[in-house]
Order: C-alpha cells, then sequence, then structure tokens
C-alpha cells in the first residue's frame, strides 16, 4: 500500500467520524402570522434552501422541519399575496421563530375602465387616470389630460393656460396634491395654470367633492392626486423615452425617465421633459406671441422596505408663456373693438420667440419622508415638505418697462405632516394626522405697479380622522372629520378714497398702522375656524354592480386674492377688486353613483346636488379711468349658490375588435335668485369609436367626436361705457357665450418589439380634422380670436 492510498484511508475515516459527530437531529419549527393582526397565515411555504428541505404551515399557522445539522440555514417564506421572506439561521439546537408576512400589500394605483381596482377612497367619486392614457399628453398639460374625466373641464387662457375645473369649481376650491405634496402656487388667478408637468406622473385620481379630507379640507371642488411610479423591489433597471411633435406651432417634446431599483429596498428614479412652440394658428389666421416653453425635472431617492423606509422627492418646472399680443387691449374700447370684429388686432407672422405680454413661472417643490410599520398596530409616516413659487407676468409697457414684471410674486412654503394609519384589523381601519404650514407672500414694490396682491404671512394647522368598515362582504362604510385653523397677516397700502369708498373706514379702522399722504399702510389679520366632515356608503349589489352614496361638508376660507385685490390684473386686462368683509363658503354636496360592469359594457352614472353658502365669484360691474384708459372692473362678490349635475361614463365592446365609448357632463349652476353663475361649461358629450388588435402590433385607431352646446343659461354682466371723443355709448357685450361646435379627432397607434426588453410605440394622431371655426365659452381670450385649427400630431415612445 502506497502513501497515497493511506492518506485517502485517513480521509474517509476522519469523514466519517465528522459525520457521525455532526448532530442532524435539530428541529426549526415556527409560527407564520400576518403582519397587522396576527392572525395565522395557512399554507404558507418554508423552503430551507442549502438543505432542499420544504414544509408547509398548517390551519394555525404552524410549521416544523425535521433533521436539520448544526450549522447555517436559509430560510424562504412564502404565500400568495404575500412578500417571500428570506431568513439566515445559525442552528446550535432546536430553533422556534414566530415569523411576520404582510398579507395584504397594497397595491399600484392604477384603473382600466373595465376592471375593479383600488383606489384612494372607497365612496367618494373617483376615477384613475392610467399611465398609458397620460402618455398620449406628453406635449399637452396636466388640465388636458384631466379632461379624459367626465365631469372634468377646464377654463383657458388661450391654448397654453389650462386650468382644471371639477363640476364647475376651480381654482383654490380644487387642491392638486403632487406625490403627497399640495401644490402651493399662487392658484387663486384664473389664468394661473398649475405648476405640474404631466410627465412626471404615472397615474393620477381625480376625486370629486370633498372626499379624501387627509389631503386637503377646502376642497369644496375636488382633489387631484398626482401619483409617481411605483417602487418594483426587485434588482432592474428600466426606462423610458419620448420624442413628440406637432403641425400647429410647430412644437416638439422630448421626456426622459429612468428608474433603477434593488431588493433590498434602495431605488432612485430621475426625470426629465422639454417641451417648446411657436406661435399656434386658427383655421385663418396666426395667433401671435403664443409661444411656450417648458423646462421639466423631477428627482427621488429613498428605501421602500415593507417595515420602514423613507424618500427624497424634488421637482422643478419652468414655464414660459406667450400671451396672445391681440389680447393686451389699452382699454374698454379696445376691448369693444375686439369683440365686435372678431378679429385679433395684431396678426404677426409665425415666430418661436416670446414677447410681452407672457408669464415666466418657476416652481421649486422639494420633500424628505419616513414611515415605520408597528407589528399588530400600524404605519406611522412622517413629512416636510418646501416649495418656492416665482410668477413673473410681464405687460405690454414702454422702453424699458417692458423688460420690468408688472407682477413679480414669491410664494414660500413650509409644511409638516404626521399620519397614523391604523390598519391591523382588516375590516375595521382608522387613521389620524396632523399638518401644519407656514407661509410666506412678497410682492416685491419696484415694478413700478401698484401690487395686486401684498405681502402676507399665512397660517394654517389642521387635525384629521378617518375611519373605514367592511359591515359584511357586500356593505363598507367610511366617515372622516377634520378641523382646520387658518390665519392670514398681511401688509397692504389702501388709497384713502377707495378705502372710504368700500366703507372700511368705518368697519376697519383698528388695522391703520400708518399714514403715508393719500394713502393708509394696514395690518390686516383675519382667522378662520373651519370644520369639514364626509360620510360615505358602496353597497355592492350583485356580482356587476355597485351603488356608492356620499355626503361631504366643506368650509374654504376665502383666498388672499378674494380678500386684497385692489390693482390692475395685467394678464386678465381688467381691474380687480376684492373684500375684507367675506366669510368663508360652506358647502354641502350630496352624491350618488352607479356602476354596473360585464364583460361587454362599463356604464358608470354619477350625479350631484352642491349647496354653497357664501359662494365668492368675480363678476363686472363698472369701468375705472387709468392713464390708458377706462378698464372694466371686476369685483368680488359673496352669494348662495347651488350647483348641480350628471356625469356618464360608457365603454361597450360592439365586437372583440370595437369598442364604443362616451363621456357626458351636464351641470348647472344658480345664485339664490334663480340668477345663473358665470363660467359653468355647457353640456358636453364625448364619443368615440376604437379599433384595436393585438395580432397587429397591438394596433388601435380611435375616431372621437366632441359636441359642446352652446351655454343657454348666463348672467346678464354687459355693460355700456361713454365715449369721451365722441361722447357716444360703447357696448361691451362680455357675457354673451359663442355658438356650439362639433370637432372630429383621430388617434392611432402601435407598439413594435425591438427585442427582448425594448419597445417602440408610434402614435399618430388628428385634431380638429376638418378645420373648423369655433370658440370656446370657457377660454378667457375667446373675445379676441378663434380656436386652434387642424394640428397633426407624431409620438415615439421607447420603452426599455
Amino acid at each position: 500500500m502506497n502513501l497515497k492510498s493511506i492518506v485517502l484511508i485517513l480521509l474517509v475515516l476522519f469523514s466519517s467520524i465528522v459525520l457521525k459527530a455532526q448532530n442532524c437531529k435539530h428541529t426549526f419549527s415556527g409560527l407564520v402570522e400576518d403582519f397587522h393582526d396576527k392572525s395565522p397565515i395557512i399554507g404558507a411555504t418554508i423552503f430551507v434552501k442549502n438543505l432542499n428541505k420544504y414544509a408547509t404551515t398548517d390551519t394555525e399557522g404552524k410549521f416544523s422541519v425535521q433533521n436539520i445539522c448544526s450549522g447555517k440555514i436559509v430560510v424562504e417564506i412564502s404565500h400568495l399575496a404575500c412578500e417571500t421572506q428570506r431568513f439566515e439561521f445559525n442552528i446550535t439546537k432546536d430553533l422556534h421563530k414566530i415569523i411576520d408576512l404582510e398579507h395584504h400589500l397594497e397595491e399600484l394605483n392604477e384603473i382600466n375602465v373595465k376592471s375593479e381596482v383600488r383606489k384612494e377612497t372607497e365612496t367618494a367619486q373617483e376615477t384613475v387616470v392610467t399611465a398609458n392614457t397620460l402618455e398620449k399628453f406628453t406635449s399637452l398639460s396636466l388640465g388636458d389630460a384631466l379632461k379624459e374625466v367626465s365631469g372634468v373641464s377646464s377654463i383657458n387662457t388661450g391654448n397654453s393656460i389650462v386650468k382644471p375645473m371639477i363640476n364647475g369649481m376651480l381654482g383654490s376650491r380644487i387642491s392638486i396634491i403632487n406625490n403627497n405634496v399640495r401644490l402651493q402656487d399662487q392658484e387663486w388667478g384664473i389664468e394661473h395654470a398649475p405648476n405640474v408637468d404631466v410627465n412626471s406622473a404615472n397615474t393620477i385620481s381625480v376625486i370629486k367633492g370633498s372626499g379624501a379630507l387627509a389631503y386637503s379640507g377646502d376642497a369644496i371642488g375636488g382633489v387631484v392626486l398626482i401619483n409617481p411610479s411605483r417602487i418594483i423591489k426587485n434588482d432592474t433597471l428600466y426606462g423610458q423615452t419620448i420624442f413628440g411633435m406637432q403641425t400647429n406651432g410647430m412644437g416638439y417634446n422630448t421626456s426622459t425617465k429612468l428608474n433603477k431599483s434593488y431588493s433590498s429596498g434602495w431605488f432612485a428614479q430621475i426625470q426629465g421633459s422639454y417641451k417648446a412652440n411657436g406661435d399656434f394658428n386658427t383655421p385663418n389666421y396666426n395667433l401671435t406671441n403664443t409661444g411656450a416653453n417648458l423646462k421639466g425635472l423631477t428627482a427621488r431617492f429613498g428605501k421602500n422596505n415593507f417595515e420602514s423606509g423613507f424618500e427624497v422627492f424634488y421637482s422643478y418646472l419652468n414655464s414660459q408663456i406667450g400671451i396672445l399680443r391681440g389680447s393686451a387691449v389699452g382699454n374698454v374700447f379696445d376691448l369693444a373693438r375686439a369683440i365686435e370684429t372678431g378679429i385679433p388686432s395684431v396678426i404677426d407672422d409665425f415666430r418661436y420667440s416670446i414677447d410681452v405680454p407672457k408669464q415666466d413661472i418657476t416652481h421649486h417643490l422639494m420633500k424628505a419622508n419616513y414611515y415605520k410599520r408597528f407589528k399588530n398596530f400600524g404605519k406611522l409616516s412622517l413629512q416636510y415638505d418646501y416649495q418656492h413659487n416665482q410668477r413673473f407676468e410681464f405687460d405690454v409697457r414702454r422702453g424699458d418697462l417692458k423688460f420690468i414684471p408688472a407682477i413679480d410674486l414669491t410664494l414660500q412654503t413650509h409644511s409638516v405632516l404626521a399620519d397614523l394609519n391604523l390598519d391591523s384589523n382588516s375590516n375595521r381601519k382608522y387613521n389620524f394626522g396632523i399638518m401644519a404650514r407656514y407661509q410666506d407672500n412678497f410682492a416685491d414694490p419696484t415694478t413700478g405697479v401698484r401690487r395686486l396682491i401684498p405681502d402676507y404671512n399665512k397660517y394654517d394647522i389642521g387635525f384629521y380622522a378617518t375611519t373605514e368598515w367592511q359591515l359584511n362582504e357586500n356593505v363598507t362604510a367610511d366617515a372622516a372629520i377634520r378641523y382646520d385653523f387658518n390665519r392670514i397677516d398681511a401688509k397692504k397700502f389702501y388709497r384713502k378714497f377707495r378705502w372710504e369708498e368700500r366703507g372700511y373706514n368705518e368697519d376697519f379702522s383698528n388695522i391703520i398702522i400708518q399714514e403715508t399722504g393719500s394713502q393708509y399702510l394696514t395690518n390686516p389679520v383675519f382667522d378662520y375656524h373651519n370644520i369639514s366632515a364626509s360620510l360615505g356608503t358602496k353597497v355592492r349589489l350583485n356580482d356587476n354592480s355597485f351603488l356608492i352614496t356620499n355626503y361631504a361638508l366643506t368650509n374654504r376660507p376665502p383666498n388672499p386674492a378674494e380678500l386684497f385685490s385692489d390693482g390692475l390684473h395685467h394678464s386678465a386686462a381688467r381691474y380687480e377688486l376684492g373684500d375684507l368683509r367675506f366669510d368663508k363658503e360652506v358647502s354641502n354636496r350630496f352624491s350618488a353613483s352607479y356602476k354596473y360592469n360585464s364583460n361587454k359594457i362599463y356604464f358608470l352614472t354619477e350625479v350631484f346636488y352642491n349647496n354653497i353658502n357664501d359662494y365668492i365669484y368675480l363678476k363686472p360691474f363698472d369701468f375705472i379711468e387709468t392713464i390708458r384708459g377706462p378698464y372694466p372692473i371686476w369685483e368680488y362678490k359673496q352669494t348662495n349658490a347651488q350647483l348641480f349635475g350628471v356625469d356618464i361614463t360608457v365603454n361597450y365592446d360592439i365586437t372583440k375588435n370595437l369598442e364604443w365609448q362616451n363621456n357626458t357632463a351636464f351641470i348647472k349652476g344658480y345664485e339664490s335668485n334663480n340668477t345663473p353663475l358665470i363660467d359653468i361649461p355647457p353640456f358636453t358629450t364625448i364619443n368615440k369609436i376604437k379599433y384595436s388588435n393585438e395580432n397587429w402590433n397591438n394596433f388601435s385607431a380611435t375616431l372621437k367626436s366632441e359636441w359642446v352646446f352652446e351655454q343657454n343659461e348666463w348672467p346678464d354682466f354687459n355693460f355700456t361705457v361713454v365715449d369721451r371723443l365722441t361722447n357716444e355709448e360703447v357696448a361691451i357685450n362680455i357675457s354673451n357665450p359663442p355658438p356650439a361646435y362639433h370637432l372630429l379627432h383621430f388617434n392611432s397607434e402601435a407598439t413594435f418589439p425591438l427585442s427582448k426588453n425594448t419597445s417602440l410605440n408610434i402614435n399618430f394622431g388628428v385634431n380638429n380634422i376638418f378645420n373648423t371655426n369655433y370658440r370656446n365659452y370657457l377660454n378667457q381670450l375667446r373675445f379676441f380670436a378663434n380656436e386652434l385649427g387642424r394640428n397633426y400630431t407624431l409620438q415615439f415612445t421607447f420603452k426599455y
């Protein structure tokens, strides 16, 4: 026997001794239960990877794995609808472990109108716009995208400034929440579009009425929730790039989004976009100085694990928007001539450059939040956010004054939020929160123009509580209550004649802090105590239909423009007056929805009635003499109002490849004396015929019919002005609505796979196919020009 054989025999004998000495009689056992309520999870799989041993939990959630050797083991615990958990244990003796799994993971907030998915609310009238829909609006605005929802319209200033309107409500009556941050961007102005890049959104929830009190207590009109992409807890890198162009305005746009995530929970995302267009055109003439330029950037990173995590978020948006040159009238006589002729007074050749009048707005948003889940209890979230909004509005002025903004406002907002969600019992959930906010508005006095909005500080604090009860398998109820305290502390100059004309010398003499020549410096301070509440039910009638009812009480304090306006609003070419005596609005909104959903048809009808005490609105009533001539005076007024209406959504599969869609909205609004309210959307019905074929590279083609009726009820705010040169009366017909119109649009798309993980979507569309001339009642520039003519669009979307 040689030496090599002897060594081999000794090694075999040694290994046998070690194996006999190693203890392989340990037991690994335990209990798998739900993280929230400690209920046992039945049928969970326990896999000891390095030993290739399996076990399954029994009816009590218990498991046992026998004959485990001493040493390290790697265990994976998995269950349907749970996130798989991975553990490492060092075995030296029998081991017993209690393991928690998350049994009801948060779902992705998306909606297909033919399928039922999780929403932000249970009993509110809520619709979610998907990522696929939003991609079609990459060259447009948030307001344009929201009009895909029945009952949502917009009030426009030209084509680029689009302000969303929900059931006739707009401005500060609508809360826009961007990634859980309420947008603070001088939303009081009718020509102030939301500072949100639609390309940064993954889904958008539109909640009609005050159905989301955890987000806002004064949203009489509704809440718009803008949600970023869901974090995928996996080692992955993916993104998309969009290139688009359009013929009307010779516009082009691009957007890129890149996501990186890890199975450990770490993630990062960056998104950027750029849009530019020159002057738009109607079927007959160029719309001079209507170009726009937008630059946007969002970035977020953090760690997203089930038990705890954090996120840091930043958003930047800069918008430069030209205002139709022909709308910059010098006085009411120019306005009367513009209304009479129906053609802009200035029509120049096409250009990309943006001249006065124009807007230049920059918005920064920064957010940091942290959350922690506690076993058998709930989830605690903490958040801080900061917003900086800089608004410049440039008017047509002489010499070097054209380069100095007529309005220069800087708004800074700090907010903190704490939210506690008690969800250990899936049948009864409770949510509590507190919010505090400080806001500083600075109106630069060096503009050479009397300041429309004064300097002010605003303080807000809010408390809310919500609950959701699953009464039985067919009935869900929820309720919410919220208290908000608001204080506005302003410094404002009033001219003495205006102070006495408004009667402030009798009611507010105590707020005068200084007298300077022809003016008083005042320090108005207003406190508002606001209670909001909601109560709703959702009843499952059968497998295909639901009935939802909801009641909401909402208080909205007046905004700074409604209180303090006292000057020329250059973008709107009118003099605006607020009123210090305004009280808060009190809304009582009742709504009901019926939904039917089967394999072939989806039908949703939503009705509402909204009674608002002390409703604040803006109305023209007189004119004022300025160095440029007489301007119309628009005054904020308060009245009791009632609004009611119905929204209908229908999707019907005619065949496997052919589908009909309909969105119809009807709304009426009146003062207590039955006078119609101003700026109420006319009856609108939109029909689509869509052909799709998955076998043709997911090809689809849609023909869209948009029929907008004439508004047949409006307040008569028309008035006359005496021309000082001719001494003749000039009629100013600023209330009369334009005629009804009907438009046809076309859109088609197909998706081509380029590789295993890469695809190219090509989208081609034609808006206003027949190049129709029309005017929109809700466009503030309808007095000066027609709406846009035919527009061809082409878009390429790369996903990788």
